[in-house]
């Protein structure tokens, strides 16, 4: 029971890092002496400190490491990359015991961290709290196991079941107004303001965020963090026919964007920070962009629609989790929202929606 409670700690710190630490994984690291934390820490920013190194430092005397334990949720490194190997540094200051929550499957790790620190004459304990250690690493063990993104749904729907009106034109501001341009496109919001801020947040912590051309045309999306401090992920969009227009919002070069495509023209593609991917739309749509998305390096992806496409997904069995809002409209026809045969997980309350959560087991 003390193991787990050290490594529950390290979770609470690894989330501190989700979102800047890429492509490493966040880490939380703590150091225990006589049932006391004497140092903590969680993975810098990419190119800066791991979480193990930080929390060596923030022990002021270092006499003390050689009687402590160091619990992490990640195995640690053993080989050289922007920084040298953690597992040098425990053995340099003789921390005699290390508890692992789950082995690391990078092919440069993927034991040898283990290893190394049971030949320096280390205790090694590994597996505790295994299962939240992999869920909360999903992403970086997705990619380096599955050779693909972590793959999130998300979707609003109304209580009836439609994610969007025959008629897509805001209600609000634009009732009669058929022929809108580009800039004034808007989509109807189905669910509230706090719903729509964990979303934001949401697009902050991971990689990419995917959508088809409809959405793109009808809604105009910026795709960014806007409602939340953080980094806007890289824009993935499905425009197979390239029919969306240099006006729109994806094209303002703000952030990087790639066109999966299947028509390429070099020189209408000089457009600033976006890059054209041509992928074979006749089939298995799904596993050609998590290809595509593979070869970019590119570590979690949501997708966020359409219909079409995040059935897509569903149908091929290309998902790891998705978060599905309902909200309290009702629209009696429209775009029917996706099928998903799946119980949820767990489901809670924002306001007046409804927020149902499900993995792909």
């Amino acid at each position: 029971m003390q193991h787990q409670k050290y490594i529950l700690r390290c979770l609470q710190l690894a989330k501190l890092g989700v979102g800047t630490t890429r492509p490493n994984p966040s880490v939380g690291a703590v150091i225990v002496l006589n049932d006391r934390i004497i140092g903590e820490g969680y993975t810098s920013p990419f190119g800066g400190p791991h979480a193990e190194v930080n929390a060596i430092n923030a022990v002021t005397d270092k006499s003390l490491l050689r009687e402590a334990t160091l619990y992490v949720t990640l195995e640690p490194c053993s080989h050289y990359g922007k920084t040298p190997p953690c597992v040098d540094l425990i053995i340099l200051h003789k921390i005699p015991k290390i508890v692992i929550g789950t082995l690391d499957p990078h092919d440069k790790v993927a034991g040898k961290g283990v290893k190394k620190l049971k030949e320096a004459g280390c205790e090694v304990i590994v597996g505790v709290l295994e299962d939240a250690c992999k869920l909360h690493h999903k992403r970086f063990l997705t990619f380096h196991t599955k050779k693909r993104p972590y793959i999130i749904l998300k979707w609003a729907q109304s209580i009836d079941g439609f994610i969007a009106p025959n008629d897509k034109i805001s209600s609000i501001h634009h009732s009669a107004d058929t022929k809108r341009s580009v800039a004034e496109r808007s989509p109807i919001w189905i669910t509230n303001q706090y719903s729509r801020q964990l979303v934001h947040k949401w697009r902050s912590q991971e990689h990419a965020i995917l959508v088809g051309t409809n959405t793109v045309l009808q809604d105009n999306p910026s795709l960014s963090t806007r409602d939340w401090d953080g980094t806007s992920p890289i824009r993935i969009v499905l425009d197979r026919k390239r029919r969306i227009s240099d006006d729109y919002a994806i094209y303002d070069g703000k952030v990087k964007t790639i066109i999966l495509t299947q028509i390429k023209d070099k020189q209408a593609e000089q457009r600033e920070n976006v890059l054209f991917e041509k992928i074979d739309f006749s089939k298995n749509i799904a596993a050609n962009i998590c290809k595509v998305l593979s070869e970019h390096n590119i570590q979690s992806l949501i997708v966020e629609g359409g219909t079409k496409t995040l059935q897509t997904f569903i149908d091929e069995k290309l998902w790891d989790e998705a978060s599905v809002f309902t909200g309290p409209l009702a629209f009696e026809n429209g775009v029917k929202a996706p099928i998903l045969d799946a119980a949820p997980y767990f489901e809670e309350k924002i306001a007046e929606d409804t927020l149902k959560t499900y993995f792909n087991r």
